[in-house]
């Protein structure tokens, strides 16, 4: 029959399940060994790719620990245990290492694999919470993620068991991550969608508006005509160039307040009287994230862009930046 459980009693199982869990990874602490740096070693060695497997809970946690790797500098993916019997064992090569993760170590579909693999000549890593179990005592270097117990009040379904691999299998990437010098721009390259990706890899050509699309009128146009080009281009301003499109000073809609509080005939004023010269530029290879901090650190909405010669070649504003996940 189901338990009735008051709210107590349910926060005190979760507090109990995070104590199980939490212990368990902490006893891998002490438990480190040669056996780590070994693994880490094969890996580093390993010309090829880390194939993981794994076969049911174990088999999820591997393919996390597989997308782990990947995502951090070191070629992996899964391969699924029981297809591997099927024809899936073609993707190892003698140039890839196998981490076989498997609690028990005994885990058929992987045994089963173990003499073909070795046949090949690809390395193995195991994970397992068995030293002495098949699958450990065949690998080149074996990571042992006993626990005392499971999480799970019936000590049956892999809980604890299954947290500690995990942290096993990140300590394995973070140690390889750092051994290979893998930086942030180095993730970014493998999350290019991601907000950390977009801030270290757009650059302010990427987001600019350019050609056609750039605000800019000469010096002796008035000031009704370059309110137009504004209106047109909906930066909430245009740069004043000079024939060869250098810039001469930057009109905005904070000016334009200004200009009307003052009463200028917007008819007959020309832009050369109303532009500021003190304007703020970046140059295109710029990444997009600086151009963020230029904005925030003069408090303007838009910035204008300049190649080595300072002509100008682009403009954006915050909706830009916006609109490519950078802010």
């Amino acid at each position: 029959m189901p338990e009735n459980l008051t709210d107590e009693e349910l926060l005190d199982l979760a507090r109990e399940v995070l104590g199980i869990e939490s212990r368990a990874v902490d006893q891998l602490r002490s438990r480190l060994d040669s056996e780590f740096a070994a693994a880490c070693r094969l890996c580093i060695a390993t010309p090829g790719r880390v194939v993981v497997t794994g076969m049911g809970k174990s088999g999820h946690i591997s393919g996390k620990i597989a997308a782990t790797l990947a995502s951090t500098g070191t070629p992996a993916f899964f391969m699924h245990p029981a297809e591997a019997s099927h024809g899936d064992l073609g993707m190892i090569t003698n140039q890839d290492l196998l981490l076989a993760v498997s609690y028990s170590g005994e885990t058929e579909e992987i045994v089963t694999i173990l003499p073909l693999v070795k046949r090949m000549g690809a390395r193995l890593v195991s994970i397992t919470g068995n030293s002495d179990s098949t699958l450990a005592k065949a690998a080149d270097a074996h990571l042992n993620v006993a626990v005392t117990e499971e999480a799970c009040p019936l000590n049956l379904a892999p809980t604890a068991s299954t947290t500690a691999t995990l942290a096993m299998g990140d300590a394995l990437a973070v140690a390889l991550l750092k051994h290979r010098g893998f930086t942030a721009e180095d993730f970014a390259r493998s999350h290019p969608s991601g907000s950390l990706g977009k801030r270290l890899l757009l650059r302010v050509s990427d987001v600019m508006r350019s050609d056609d699309e750039i605000p800019m009128v000469r010096p002796d146009v008035r000031l009704r005509d370059g309110l137009m080009e504004m209106t047109q281009k909906g930066l909430g301003m245009t740069a004043v160039v000079d024939e060869n499109q250098r810039i001469l000073g930057i009109f905005t809609d904070g000016d334009l307040r200004r200009a009307l509080d003052d009463g200028v005939d917007v008819h007959t004023m020309k832009m050369s009287n109303v532009m500021h010269t003190e304007c703020k530029t970046t140059t295109a290879n710029v990444l997009a994230a600086e151009a963020v901090h230029v904005l925030d650190e003069n408090k303007i909405t838009s910035l204008l862009v300049v190649d080595e010669d300072k002509r100008l070649i682009g403009a954006l504003n915050i909706h830009d930046l916006f609109r490519a996940g950078i802010v």
